[in-house]
């Protein structure tokens, strides 16, 4: 909705911030659609700039912290939802992103191509349009990404959802809420994430899985902490998942 509207005021926007602001009113635009709006509205000097395509680096002492969360899922994503970095945790509940090739690690690949991602999520179908409003959001903050018109266009041709979902045009920030999954491990889980943006790199933030205290899905978590810690051999198949 915010893009259609930008759409029709012209392809380069330069107007006032009153004016956006008087837009963002009349469409009763959330903040993150606000934000969208006014990333959208920025005029582009020249040619526009492509962003950089090579890897984000992620800090050592970021990599140390993950670590030693050896009880909670915890990753680190940069644009487009690239997982850039993950803990044993993260990856035993979701996926092994470490084992996929880079061009893989990314969560909306994992939500839509990976087949036990509908299967884990219980509201797969609320998550994954969250996923893809995240993802228009960044595309609103990196317009000429190429790898992010890449992935677009890949989920477009294959997924159904993907291609009705990002029509939609809805953008979303994620920051804290809740998720619900199913794991073939240990079974059904309510885990709260909390979602930080890294004052160092705006363009990366951690995420971290908790369950509240006391409750089966903390049991749950014990459990798939000491599964991990099992010899790589009794894993079995499910060291995919």
């Amino acid at each position: 909705m915010v893009e259609a509207e930008a759409r029709q005021r012209g392809r380069r926007l330069n107007v006032s911030e009153t004016v956006l602001d008087a837009i963002s009113r009349a469409l009763r635009l959330d903040p993150d659609e606000r934000a969208h709006l006014f990333q959208l509205a920025k005029p582009t000097a020249g040619r526009p700039r492509r962003t950089a395509t090579r890897p984000q680096p992620v800090r050592p002492g970021l990599r140390d912290l993950l670590r030693t969360l050896e009880h909670t899922p915890a990753l680190v994503l940069g644009r487009r939802l690239d997982v850039l970095a993950s803990n044993q945790m993260a990856r035993a509940l979701l996926t092994d992103f470490d084992a996929l090739p880079h061009r893989e690690r990314n969560l909306v690949r994992f939500m839509f191509c990976d087949e036990n991602a509908r299967s884990l999520y219980t509201h797969w179908d609320t998550h994954a349009q969250d996923i893809v409003a995240s993802l228009r959001r960044d595309a609103g903050r990196h317009p000429h990404d190429p790898l992010l018109a890449e992935l677009v266009g890949e989920l477009s041709i294959t997924d159904e959802d993907f291609r009705s979902w990002w029509a939609d045009q809805n953008v979303y920030r994620h920051t804290h809420g809740s998720k619900h999954f199913h794991h073939p491990i240990v079974g059904p889980l309510t885990l709260h994430y909390e979602s930080l943006t890294l004052p160092a790199d705006p363009d990366q933030r951690l995420s971290v899985y908790t369950a509240e205290a006391g409750s089966s899905s903390e049991e749950a978590l014990r459990l798939l902490a000491a599964w991990i810690r099992q010899p790589e051999t009794s894993h079995g198949q499910h060291a995919d998942h």
